[in-house]
């Protein structure tokens, strides 16, 4: 019993486990933030992402953007979705227990609760390159790292897909100093919040 005890304390030790045990933490912090933020605020301040991002030149010249649904408290980019599923391929990710598949957004109407809760659009799906995509993220650094929710969909995702622009969004209190980084955690291209856009 003593030696099983004294392998978990090395173990917690363990470089890759202190990195873990701080994401967990953060993540939770993150969490907590976000359900206490006033909706009024939510809403004003992602409509000064979406301003952003509609400025951005890699926004306006691709053809084909993936965005996101936004659930938790995200910030909310569905305005997008509708003032320009006809001008671009819009595309949404769907979840699956072996990883994200692309299907194009093309209404309201056409989108059903999928895995998680989450709407989905009810097309089939998309096996084109997205020239775009818009990610999610609990906490984002001024390195332009990322930190989701911990299952780890985005980033064997977008390692798949190469050399696409990525763009994180978040509200400014979700930029942290010096995330705890992985080799596996995929780093954006362009952070944006309300009041500011990190690049390389």
């Amino acid at each position: 019993m003593l030696f099983e005890s004294q392998i978990r304390d090395f173990k917690k030790r363990l470089p890759w486990n202190r990195t873990k045990k701080r994401k967990a933490d953060l993540r939770e912090l993150m969490r907590q933030k976000l359900r206490v933020q006033p909706p009024k605020d939510l809403q004003q301040w992602s409509e000064a992402v979406i301003e952003r991002i509609e400025q951005l030149h890699c926004f306006r010249s691709a053809r084909v953007v993936m965005f996101y649904y936004p659930v938790h408290h995200e910030v909310d980019l569905r305005p997008l979705l509708d003032k320009y599923k006809d001008e671009k391929v819009i595309l949404l990710p769907v979840t699956h227990h072996d990883g994200i598949e692309l299907r194009q957004y093309v209404g309201k109407d056409n989108l059903k609760a999928g895995h998680y809760g989450i709407p989905t659009p009810q097309t089939s799906t998309y096996r084109g390159i997205p020239e775009l995509v818009i990610v999610p993220g609990l906490a984002f650094d001024k390195e332009l790292v990322r930190m989701g929710r911990g299952k780890g969909y985005y980033d064997r995702f977008l390692r798949k897909l190469g050399k696409v622009t990525k763009v994180g969004v978040c509200y400014d209190f979700q930029i942290q100093d010096n995330l705890p980084w992985s080799w596996h955690d995929v780093r954006m291209d362009k952070v944006i919040t309300q009041s500011a856009i990190y690049e390389r």
